[in-house]
């Protein structure tokens, strides 16, 4: 499966048995046109590229539109 996702404004703190951890909602689709919202946690990319445009790609971030709760069996 292959998915296409942006950066959200929306943080939401997950919590796992070692403690909590906060992550950022991100909203797209699949390549069948499935609506999908993920919870990324952490993210980098090799040294070998241009950090300095990663970390301002990363910044940007449109307002969420939809969601308000994950359910639990969606958190891995």
């Amino acid at each position: 499966m292959k998915i296409t996702i942006e950066s959200t404004q929306q943080i939401v703190v997950v919590k796992t048995p070692s403690g909590s951890v906060e992550g950022r909602i991100w909203e797209g689709k699949t390549e069948s046109g499935i609506y999908v919202q993920c919870v990324v946690t952490r993210i980098a990319a090799p040294t070998t590229e241009n950090l300095e445009q990663f970390d301002r790609e990363l910044r940007e971030c449109r307002p969420l539109e939809v969601l308000e709760v994950f359910p639990l069996r969606m958190v891995l």
